[in-house]
């Protein structure tokens, strides 16, 4: 019995340190530089805003916000990597919407929860998505594609850098009843150059992805999937516009581990509310493309994540789609 209360006390005092010491460590939060993953490639949508983030953040917290690049299966792997991170704040993740909403429904075997794994902090940016084709193909509307591609059935290919353009690509092909097959290219950069170059004749992309290209006339944009047309591109029409019932987008969040200490986290969005509202970065932000929303609490953005999770999992069961990462 002594010894059993002995071991009782010594948890007791294990515990009481615990509680002490987290707020502390909050207090003193950040004491050293913070690693910002980034689930691609340099080069992309992701990696800049990414890397932007990580700029800005570096000024709010006054510690150096390191961007690291682990690419692969969709962001998967960088996803994989933060979840089992220590939960001090120091391994934050720039989690697309890839990673967070469709992978789950893709992939069974998925080796993280988006849900469970991850303390959301807030949104930081988003882009509409675009179809768009090389200046070879005599098409200038979603209703020329749909003919082209109806009369000639398996013939077109669209060129799709990750999950989210993939699912949404098939998706309209449902509505519209074409067979367009897919190229995976492992990033947008790949998959808007093949586009640009007639490797492919169709591209689906965010917006932010390939402005550049369509700036300089190597790509045609047909439509854009958001609910209104984009203010990047106001001369052209949504889906919805050219009769096809289809709404998507590509978004960014910045999370941290689960189990995050309330008092870390806290400060992680107050860092980022500034950020996010600041002038500087809203000019920069749009300057590549991404679209900015209303600041999301992260009660709230979790909420969205939810929503977006359910609605592209019965996409994706709908479409039979399934790729392993």
């Amino acid at each position: 019995m002594e010894g059993i209360r002995h071991w009782k006390g010594a948890w007791r005092a294990l515990a009481l340190c615990m509680a002490v010491a987290a707020p502390a460590a909050a207090q003193d939060y950040p004491a050293r530089p913070i690693s910002l993953v980034i689930g691609f490639a340099p080069g992309g949508g992701n990696d800049v805003m990414g890397r932007l983030v990580a700029e800005h953040l570096r000024q709010e917290l006054g510690q150096p916000v390191v961007a690291e690049n682990k690419a692969g299966a969709d962001g998967a792997i960088a996803a994989q990597y933060v979840a089992k991170a220590a939960p001090d704040g120091y391994t934050l993740l720039s989690g697309s919407s890839g990673m967070m909403a469709y992978n789950p429904g893709l992939n069974p075997s998925l080796a993280y929860d988006p849900m469970k794994d991850f303390t959301p902090v807030t949104m930081i940016g988003y882009s509409q998505l675009l179809f768009s084709v090389t200046p070879k193909l005599p098409v200038h509307s979603l209703a020329d594609l749909i003919k082209l591609a109806k009369a000639k059935p398996g013939t077109l290919f669209y060129a799709s850098p990750s999950s989210p353009h993939q699912v949404a690509f098939e998706a309209f092909k449902r509505r519209a009843g074409v067979d367009i097959q897919q190229v995976p290219y492992k990033g947008s950069g790949p998959a808007i150059l093949a586009a640009a170059s007639g490797e492919v004749q169709v591209l689906v992309s965010s917006v932010s992805d390939a402005l550049a290209q369509i700036r300089a006339g190597k790509l045609r944009p047909l439509a854009v999937t958001g609910k209104e047309r984009s203010g990047f591109l106001k001369d052209v029409p949504t889906a919805i516009e050219q009769g096809v019932d289809f709404e998507s987008s590509s978004w960014i969040g910045l999370y941290a581990p689960a189990g995050t200490p309330a008092p870390v986290a806290d400060k992680l969005y107050q860092a980022i509310s500034k950020v996010l509202t600041s002038d500087k970065f809203k000019e920069r932000a749009t300057a590549v493309g991404y679209e900015m929303t209303p600041l999301m609490s992260p009660s709230e953005f979790a909420a969205f994540q939810r929503d977006e999770l359910t609605r592209w999992t019965k996409v994706i069961r709908d479409l039979n789609l399934q790729i392993a990462n």
